[in-house]
């Protein structure tokens, strides 16, 4: 498997050292979070594109994916979020990004109302994402929590551009196993996004293995060459310990789940 981690557990810091702290502890790519508190967003100039992505490059660390919050299935006219979208895809382009995170976002509308604005917008979108090499990925979150929800819009978008990410915290506190998250999300699957919490009442972030979370159950369903990114929530939990510092560890922990290997034999 490889393995990637959010910048969103290192908030603002520069990409260099959040590509440097990837590289030096076993990381194969990063989430990058796009929004204007970070270094790269949409409305960064290409030069801080190429400047960033040359960072990465020297590191020998890739992205993963740029996650974005477009709501496609909030309420509102279309424009702005097709728009956004357009913006997310080029973004992702700029930095040879094979994803771009989406949330659902449709919490006060009825859930007929929610999956057609999601798969209306995400049907619109998709020919140009494809034009970019781009999948736009629908986390399960919000408004369509389960894998179950998800698939329900992603089956009637059917688009090579159009997939999911697979936030376990949700799924788990949605009602769903591993196992029922995967069969529902088939092959709309891009990525999974790890964390570990004390319980669904406690979310702050805490080292993977310390909680809750069926972390083992979710990574042995996962294809053997599918992408693992622990999204550490630093940013809405300030008195969360530094990522830095948990990253080896993480890392090793992860890579002694993957199937197939045996208990305690993790790379260092």
């Amino acid at each position: 498997m490889r393995y990637a981690f959010s910048t969103l557990g290192v908030p603002g810091i520069p990409l260099d050292r959040s590509a440097g702290l990837a590289a030096a502890h076993g990381f194969d790519g990063l989430e990058l979070r796009a929004h204007p508190e970070e270094p790269l967003h949409p409305d960064s100039p290409p030069a801080a594109r190429a400047a960033g992505l040359r960072a990465l490059t020297r590191e020998g660390v890739v992205v993963l994916g740029v996650a974005g919050y477009v709501r496609v299935a909030a309420e509102g006219t279309d424009e702005p979020v097709l728009a956004a979208l357009r913006g997310l895809v080029r973004l992702a382009s700029d930095l040879e990004a094979p994803y771009v995170r989406v949330f659902p976002g449709g919490a006060e509308l009825p859930s007929a109302a929610a999956d057609d604005n999601a798969v209306r917008r995400l049907l619109a979108a998709a020919p140009y994402a494809e034009r970019h090499g781009v999948r736009m990925l629908l986390e399960t979150h919000d408004s369509h929590r389960t894998a179950a929800a998800a698939a329900r819009v992603l089956d009637r978008v059917a688009r090579a551009g159009a997939g999911a990410l697979w936030d376990v915290l949700h799924t788990w506190l949605g009602g769903e196993t591993p196992a029922e998250s995967r069969r529902a999300l088939g092959a709309h699957l891009g990525y999974v996004q790890v964390k570990d919490v004390a319980s669904a009442r406690e979310l702050t972030p805490i080292g993977l293995g310390a909680g809750v979370l069926p972390l083992a159950e979710a990574l042995a369903v996962l294809p053997s060459d599918g992408w693992v990114c622990w999204e550490y929530e630093k940013r809405w939990y300030p008195d969360a310990a530094e990522l830095a510092g948990q990253l080896a560890r993480g890392r090793r922990y992860l890579q002694g789940l993957e199937p197939g290997r045996a208990p305690g034999t993790a790379a260092e």
